[in-house]
């Protein structure tokens, strides 16, 4: 636990600028203030935004060591708004700090370009922990979302690495359809943001997923991001 000398002399080597904290509302942006506070970012060094055009628009206001994004966003998802974040200045730090999301919404973000991901649910001190790591160069990874993770991964690598070298020039393992939703799923998109992207039903999706996961081998979104990437669909 840290102790009052700890967090002074977090104080002391932080170095503070300005914080950009996006969809976080009531008690959990209460929460945030409190502990980046203890950071040493006061109240006007933070800046807030509700929706994914607020930050952009902050974002053009000046720049930021850090910016905190919830994924439950009114105009759109929170990995569209770090790949939007990503685009703008590439070296911004952009932690999630969220509830718990799907499979697909975690490795979504990361790839989107995340560099942690903490879950709300932590207590304070741990918040506390985790954002003076990122805030000097590391990148956050809740532990139950580091098991996800390795849990979806792990087993398929041995496999993976076989079906890769032994694919050769043989047929694409998917469709042209199902290589499109697959990469769509790989962007986060739902179900019903796939069917509605490509103007076809939500069965038909449910159906070409269905098929993507029995060709793969898999059981999740997760697992197929990374099968398709070992077997070279997704680059």
């Amino acid at each position: 636990m840290p102790t009052n000398a700890t967090l002074s002399d977090s104080r002391r080597t932080v170095q503070r600028g300005q914080l950009l904290l996006v969809g976080h509302e009531g008690a959990m942006c209460a929460r945030l203030c409190g502990i980046l506070s203890v950071l040493g970012y006061g109240a006007g060094a933070l800046a807030f935004a509700g929706t994914i055009e607020e930050a952009c628009v902050r974002l053009g206001q000046g720049s930021f060591d850090m910016a905190l994004v919830d994924t439950g966003l009114p105009d759109g998802s929170g990995i569209e708004l770090i790949r939007r974040l990503r685009e703008r200045t590439a070296d911004l730090p952009v932690v999630v700090v969220s509830s718990p999301g799907t499979d697909a919404e975690i490795v979504g973000a990361l790839i989107a370009g995340a560099t942690g991901y903490l879950l709300s649910e932590r207590d304070d001190i741990e918040l506390t922990v985790s954002l003076r790591g990122a805030l000097r160069g590391g990148t956050p990874i809740d532990p139950a979302i580091a098991k996800r993770l390795l849990t979806a991964l792990v087993p398929k690598t041995a496999p993976a690495e076989t079906k890769r070298s032994s694919a050769g020039s043989a047929k694409p393992l998917l469709s042209a359809r199902e290589t499109e939703i697959l990469v769509f799923i790989n962007k986060g998109s739902t179900n019903r943001e796939i069917a509605d992207a490509l103007s076809l039903s939500r069965l038909t999706i449910e159906s070409h997923v269905k098929n993507i996961y029995k060709k793969l081998a898999v059981k999740t979104r997760t697992q197929a991001i990374f099968e398709a990437r070992a077997y070279g669909v997704l680059n």
